[in-house]
């Protein structure tokens, strides 16, 4: 009877055991289903969110491409003054949308108002320099202050010379001057590339043209660089099969670096001064000043400046729209930089989308 006992009391302790085993996992299983059930939650969450933003960035997108339109309708010229560029105005046609949930946020930039680097040679033949862009270039890269942080390869000149070697045609082995490069310095690289010999698609391709560091093109500090002053659009038909980059840059847009490289090189100090009374017009309103970059030569001290005319303009119909929608710590912006055209037909403007990129 005892031994009975005993077997009986064995059987409790290994049942007992069993049945702590059993709960654990039990528990465990409960556990992990219940981690991976939030986890489909808050995935699907995200995934619904991003949709809806990708919805409201999209409708930022429509809602700039009508103000353009609507901008070109009513004006020949484009400066900072207009609604296009007004953040306040902007934003009280973002109200009339009312989305029941997140933020959107548009901001518009005239693509025109900065140096185009495909303009640095004369297309469609390629082949040659554009004077007048050299002598942008070389102002230009002067003021930002390159020299003195450069090394030999990596001066002005040098710079243009290799910019040069990657955009003509036809001219594989012919280097710019003692500093130009062309297939055979890019091959020996590692990895090795080809030079493109052709118009620049993609900013970021500067990166690979000899000289150009990730610095100079980012900026480093507070300091910009390539990247916020420069442009790959503005190319310009020229009936037929063949196309060119004017080159010129909005005067009423510009920043004061770009501003500076327009002026001769003794008075590139002056491009605050034309920023300013740029400024004025447009706070009293006196727009019609800004139709034509004679204005410029209203200036005191500016009359009897040397200053390109084949580098200027005071109208855009390429433009940089980023729109930013923001629902639950989740955020998808949405950039595109579109061309206004005008059908041949209708007379009617419309907005080409060069280029869109969601991040």
């Amino acid at each position: 009877m005892l031994k009975v006992l005993k077997i009986l009391q064995g059987n409790r302790g290994i049942a007992l055991l069993i049945t702590l085993s059993i709960t654990a996992i039990l528990v465990a299983a409960a556990l992990e289903y219940n981690r991976r059930a939030r986890f489909g939650v808050i995935s699907t969450a995200a995934v619904r969110d991003r949709m809806t933003l990708s919805q409201m960035a999209a409708s930022g997108v429509h809602v700039a491409i009508a103000l353009l339109v609507k901008d070109k309708m009513e004006s020949n010229f484009d400066s900072l003054q207009e609604d296009w560029a007004n953040p306040e105005k902007i934003n009280e046609i973002l109200q009339e949308l009312a989305f029941e949930q997140g933020r959107l946020t548009v901001t518009i930039s005239d693509e025109m108002s900065r140096i185009q680097v495909n303009a640095l040679v004369t297309f469609p033949d390629s082949r040659q320099f554009n004077v007048s862009q050299v002598l942008l270039w070389d102002r230009f890269l002067r003021y930002i202050g390159i020299e003195g942080e450069m090394q030999e390869d990596q001066d002005p000149i040098a710079i243009v010379n290799s910019v040069k070697d990657w955009l003509d045609s036809r001219d594989d082995d012919a280097t710019t001057g003692l500093s130009g490069a062309e297939d055979s310095y890019y091959e020996d690289l590692d990895p090795p590339y080809s030079c493109r010999n052709g118009p620049i698609p993609d900013l970021n391709e500067l990166m690979l043209i000899k000289g150009i560091t990730p610095g100079l093109f980012y900026g480093s500090g507070e300091k910009p660089g390539l990247e916020k002053y420069m442009t790959v659009y503005g190319m310009s038909d020229t009936g037929g099969s063949g196309f060119t980059w004017p080159g010129r840059i909005n005067i009423n847009t510009a920043e004061i670096p770009v501003l500076a490289a327009l002026l001769p090189p003794e008075s590139a100090d002056l491009a605050p001064v034309l920023y300013e009374y740029r400024q004025q017009l447009t706070e009293e309103k006196d727009l019609q000043n800004l139709s034509n970059p004679g204005w410029v030569k209203n200036i005191a001290g500016f009359s009897g400046l040397a200053v390109d005319s084949r580098l200027m303009t005071t109208s855009s119909d390429v433009f940089r729209i980023v729109s930013e929608a923001v629902l639950n710590e989740t955020r998808v912006t949405v950039v595109a930089v579109v061309q206004r055209l005008q059908n041949a037909k209708t007379g009617k403007w419309t907005c080409r989308i060069l280029s869109r990129q969601t991040q």
